[in-house]
């Protein structure tokens, strides 16, 4: 239990700080070209989203993670994978430049047309470096990921300003992502020792694919529902309020996607690798999900509570309605980390085909907000989407619970004190920020040191065993780092 819980926090320390590095320097850059460029510039960019996202996770197909959770995978698999992306990479370029002429006349945009081409070539990109970044991914070595990532987000983001400060517009986000995925490939392939051979091996495929094939269309389903809020305000509404969502979604990232991002890149690795022992699958997954949703619960309800002088504050006063929107969107997200581990237990325990009929279910329920927005409005579907959230977290934990003994009602119950303190704290600054008139600034300064001081004080006064754990992994981190 000790080689697990130190490779889960080694993991969990180098994610972390490969996210909070990369998308830090990725999120300075975005607020840097956001007070450049339009919120139009961003809308453009936006509208194509969903057709890239959808292109990339074809190209991923659930191999890499079938590629991690069996435990033998051998050479022969890892050579049959990388062929066969490679192949469905070009394969979907192709498709995409074909296709760049009536996305543009949908969106009716005609630059559209050489955005999508050029967007394109990251599909092929990517389909290069995938073995490699699963293989570090495998074994929980996340400190080569941080360094490759910092490397590839300050170079890119460099060039990005340099671009808008040219005049280059939309162009500049487009040359800042296609510089980005091009380092982070090169430097996967020259930081990893694995190169591939000529070698397909059909049983392989059909191992993995029997596997990754469910996982690849619940990965579809998932990217399509998660990205249609693009195609549905780029089709519906202007480009500029496009921009303003896009905006809202990178504020709402730098919490919640990133730390669901930190908790399924190390937990499905670990979680793995003591698959077949129940009662610590049990108690590991247990300690994730409560230490997990204080972090994610303080994060996404303060960030909600300061949503508008943040933004308006570090963008401008255009980007206003970001912060509007950002705030819903907190609501839904605050969940994001808790719907990732549940599903997590379902690939661990290899029911991909289980992990298949949950996203059908949750997607069809989540037509609703989609309506909302053709019909009513943006922040009607926004609002949608909290409540579609909330249903598919007791659908997610009701499966994964049957599979570990760890039923909704356990995890509920494990969770709602770290709901309540974070809550409140919440309520407070919020409310601060509508009877102080202050600068936005200064308000915003002390809100924040507000609601540190709130979590802090109530945790500490009432010893609350999840912020102390936090606490001892945090200051055992640092003295570690102090003596090396």
């Amino acid at each position: 239990m000790t080689s697990i819980k130190g490779k889960t926090l080694n993991g969990l320390g180098w994610s972390f700080t490969d996210n909070i590095l990369s998308t830090g320097i990725t999120f300075i850059v975005g607020l840097v070209l956001a007070r450049i460029l339009s919120p139009a510039d961003f809308g453009i960019l936006g509208m194509i989203t969903v057709f890239i996202a959808i292109s990339n996770s074809i190209i991923n197909s659930g191999f890499s993670t079938a590629l991690i959770q069996k435990k033998d995978a051998t050479n022969t698999d890892y050579n049959t994978v990388f062929y066969f992306n490679l192949l469905i990479g070009f394969t979907l370029f192709g498709v995409l430049y074909l296709s760049a002429p009536p996305i543009s006349r949908f969106f009716k945009e005609p630059t559209l047309i050489s955005i999508t081409r050029i967007m394109g070539l990251g599909l092929i990109i990517n389909s290069f470096s995938i073995i490699q970044k699963t293989l570090l991914t495998k074994r929980v070595d996340f400190k080569t990921q941080t360094k490759i990532s910092v490397i590839a987000s300050i170079s890119s983001g460099i060039i990005g300003i340099l671009m808008a400060l040219s005049n280059f517009g939309v162009w500049s986000l487009v040359g800042q992502q296609m510089t980005r995925q091009l380092l982070n490939s090169i430097l996967l392939w020259t930081y990893s020792t694995w190169r591939p051979v000529r070698e397909f091996s059909v049983e392989s495929f059909k191992k993995l694919f029997g596997f990754g094939s469910k996982l690849l269309i619940s990965g579809l389903i998932d990217t399509i529902y998660t990205n249609v809020y693009y195609l549905v305000i780029g089709k519906f509404y202007r480009a500029d309020q496009l921009g303003q969502y896009t905006r809202a979604e990178q504020f709402n990232s730098l919490f919640s996607s990133n730390l669901t991002g930190i908790i399924q890149r190390v937990s499905f690795p670990v979680l793995s690798n003591i698959q077949d022992n129940t009662e610590i699958l049990k108690k590991a997954y247990r300690r994730m999900i409560r230490t997990t949703m204080f972090v994610s619960f303080t994060c996404m309800l303060g960030l909600a509570a300061v949503a508008k002088p943040l933004v308006v504050v570090l963008i401008g006063s255009k980007w206003l309605t970001a912060g509007s929107y950002l705030q819903i969107i907190c609501f839904a997200g605050m969940l994001y980390p808790l719907h990732s581990m549940n599903l997590n237990i379902l690939k661990v325990k290899g029911r991909s085909d289980l992990f298949l009929k949950l996203e059908i279910t949750k997607k069809i329920i989540g037509i609703i907000p989609i309506f909302l927005g053709i019909f009513i409005g943006i922040k009607a579907m926004l609002w949608g989407s909290v409540f579609v959230s909330v249903i598919a977290y007791f659908l997610n934990s009701y499966f994964s619970g049957r599979l570990i003994a760890y039923p909704v009602k356990d995890q509920v119950t494990d969770i709602t004190p770290s709901f309540i303190i974070s809550i409140f704290m919440a309520g407070i600054v919020y409310t601060l920020g509508l009877v102080i008139n202050l600068p936005l600034l200064f308000q915003l300064i002390i809100q924040v040191l507000l609601g540190i001081l709130i979590i802090v004080s109530i945790c500490e006064i009432a010893r609350f065993e999840d912020y102390l754990y936090l606490k001892r992994i945090i200051l055992s981190g640092l003295e570690k780092v102090k003596n090396d």
